[in-house]
């Protein structure tokens, strides 16, 4: 016998076994109270009515904003366009998601030469300036 024809044989017998446990196999016995049953369909169309379209929703967008979470942590100096971007993409259903991906993950091509640097500077809260000067208006 061939290798070929082994692996037939083989693959005929565990077939034959399936079939043969099928034919024994016990009908399921459940019984449940109608009570019981009515209180778990309940549960579950409260939870295919309400919580999956919540949780749906709230999981897209937050996949949705992606682009504009790495184009954060890389400090890209186009950040609000890119915001931007994303929530307009909604609008168009998604056809410039990808537009944000690109974005987000590419240097700005003249922003170092018009402004020196290829990152965001963060901007000074408002009230450091005050605190950094002396009391009594000294200095």
């Amino acid at each position: 016998m061939t290798k070929s024809e082994s692996h037939f044989w083989g693959r005929r017998r565990s077939l034959a076994l399936s079939c043969l446990l099928l034919l024994f196999a016990l009908p399921a016995q459940a019984h449940m109270e109608e009570d019981t049953l009515n209180d778990i369909a309940n549960v579950l169309a409260w939870v295919v009515l309400v919580v999956a379209p919540v949780v749906g929703i709230a999981g897209f967008l937050m996949i949705h904003v992606l682009p504009e979470k790495f184009a954060e942590k890389k400090r890209h100096p186009q950040l609000a366009a890119i915001k931007t971007l994303c929530w307009v993409s909604l609008v168009f259903g998604g056809m410039l998601w990808p537009i944000c991906w690109v974005w987000a993950f590419s240097k700005p091509v003249l922003y170092k030469r018009a402004y020196g640097t290829d990152v965001l500077e963060e901007a000074e809260p408002e009230g450091l300036e005050e605190q950094q000067r002396p009391p009594n208006g000294e200095g």
